[in-house]
């Protein structure tokens, strides 16, 4: 005979804290065993319910937050702080975006490298003459906001002088990332800056791309001449050489990397579908994501424009202009003598087809 349970048998599991998952298969259940096992299973979905209501959504936060006037300054405080937990995080996360730029075919050779604020008068930074795509957490360095290195077996790279640049004239610049990404080395090395309003997630991530002039790499004049364009854009184009961004962390500089070089790749190609004459949205919408971009705390020094003034690329005019050479010897030389000869011929020729036609 099958064995039979009632609520008081239910109540007495769960006051036991056995659960329901107790109750043998194949028993028979009162109507009052079946109530009081209705009851508990919706008490079980309301405590569920409510654990899972108290967890607030979150996004990830990689933004690295010292305390003012606290940076570490005898030799042993310094290298304390230097193998940290918190720097060693760090030190790892920047070996990762070093792989991801090296993969993506961002850097050649040693090309390229990657800083991060983490003190008042501190910065991480890559090492000299290493590829991105092979190094290792103990291969970074730590500097001061002069160039001095202060922690690391190996050299700091020259360039930092040019990401401490940024960091002194911007303040929101909490990291830094230099490479040479193919597509946007290109308009670099054209000199040509990239349109604006043409696709929502540039305008919002990026908002204009800035241009530095030409300076030798690694030199104070390179470093101010970035550091300047660099405290109203948060990617810039260093002319003949390739691309700087910054950003809240190494992460949020990275990702604008990416958005730089995959935004001049989709122009590019427009271009050659379509030439100069591309579509833009217009420049109420511009105003919307210049807004959108504020919202999310980046600063858009186009946001008290006139929306005419918005999407403005009058000075975007891609492709190259061919002219004939002179010759090696100069005007009048041997070369434009032929050129003036075939004239000649096609003249006569366009005469002579002309004439058969009328006849």
């Amino acid at each position: 005979m099958k064995k039979v349970i009632t609520g008081r048998d239910v109540e007495a599991l769960l006051r036991e804290g056995r659960g329901l998952e107790s109750i043998p298969a194949g028993v028979l259940l009162t109507p009052t065993a079946k109530d009081a096992i209705k009851e508990a299973q919706t008490r079980r979905r309301r405590v569920v319910t409510s654990r899972t209501a108290s967890v607030e959504p979150s996004v990830p936060d990689y933004e690295f937050r010292w305390e003012t006037g606290n940076d570490p300054q005898s030799p042993e405080e310094i290298a304390k702080f230097f193998h940290s937990p918190g720097i060693e995080t760090l030190k790892r996360r920047m070996v990762e975006i070093g792989e991801r730029m090296w993969k993506k075919n961002y850097t050649d050779g040693n090309g390229g490298n990657l800083t991060i604020r983490v003190g008042d008068n501190l910065v991480l930074c890559t090492p000299t003459l290493i590829s991105k795509g092979f190094m290792q957490p103990e291969d970074m360095a730590l500097i001061d906001l002069d160039g001095n290195q202060l922690a690391g077996n190996r050299r700091r790279t020259s360039e930092c002088l040019t990401h401490i640049a940024i960091m002194k004239r911007q303040p929101k610049a909490k990291a830094c990332c230099h490479a040479h990404p193919p597509h946007a080395t290109a308009f670099a090395v054209a000199g040509v800056r990239p349109p604006t309003c043409m696709i929502p997630e540039a305008e919002v991530f990026l908002g204009e791309i800035g241009m530095a002039e030409y300076q030798t790499p690694g030199t104070p004049a390179n470093a101010k001449a970035v550091g300047e364009a660099a405290i109203e854009h948060m990617a810039v184009l260093m002319i003949n050489h390739g691309v700087i961004t910054w950003g809240k962390d190494i992460e949020d500089s990275y990702w604008k990397m990416e958005n730089t070089d995959a935004y001049c790749q989709t122009v590019l190609l427009a271009t050659q579908l379509k030439g100069a004459d591309l579509l833009t949205i217009t420049g109420s919408q511009a105003k919307e994501l210049i807004e959108l971009r504020g919202s999310l705390g980046m600063e858009d020094k186009r946001a008290n424009w006139k929306e005419c003034e918005l999407c403005d690329n009058s000075d975007f005019r891609p492709g190259a202009v061919c002219a004939v050479p002179q010759g090696a010897k100069g005007e009048g030389s041997e070369g434009a003598d032929l050129n003036e000869e075939a004239e000649e011929v096609v003249k006569a020729l366009t005469d002579q087809i002309v004439s058969q036609l009328r006849s």
